[in-house]
């Protein structure tokens, strides 16, 4: 068998996943995130392990980058209190994962993966369900 070429494998991730992005709904979307942060949490942890302190930095930088893009997204007007809550927890999250990646805490970057588990497991589980029209002045997506 020839030998992987990794920038030819990198490519085709990078496609299947702009692909994937440029042809979801704002809720896969969403989804598409929240599995995102869960895949650089599992990576940080494994980084964690080996001590590779540079790489496990990056992991762990990139899905507080997520967690910050979906907090960000958030719509106080249409998510009420729920937004509100999502806030304050994504809040909690990437103030919990800058210090897991300071303490090398593994239980930091597992506490944070089974709340973004509990939030897309949620989030997945509205995904089939009506959903009342929005204004099309309000492009924003509802509370994650």
């Amino acid at each position: 068998m020839p030998p992987v070429n990794n920038q030819a494998l990198n490519s085709y991730k990078t496609i299947g996943a702009h692909s994937q992005v440029a042809s979801a709904d704002p809720y896969k979307l969403v989804s598409l995130l929240l599995n995102n942060v869960i895949e650089r949490l599992a990576a940080a942890r494994g980084h964690m392990e080996r001590r590779e302190v540079a790489k496990k930095g990056e992991q762990i930088s990139k899905a507080i980058a997520v967690i910050s893009a979906l907090d960000g997204s958030l719509n106080f007007e249409l998510g009420g209190e729920i937004a509100q809550n999502l806030h304050s927890l994504y809040e909690y999250m990437c103030v919990r994962l800058v210090n897991a990646n300071l303490n090398d805490e593994l239980a930091g970057l597992d506490e944070v993966s089974a709340l973004t588990r509990t939030i897309k497991d949620g989030w997945d589980g509205i995904a089939g369900t009506p959903r009342p029209p929005v204004a099309a002045a309000s492009a924003a997506v509802p509370a994650p």
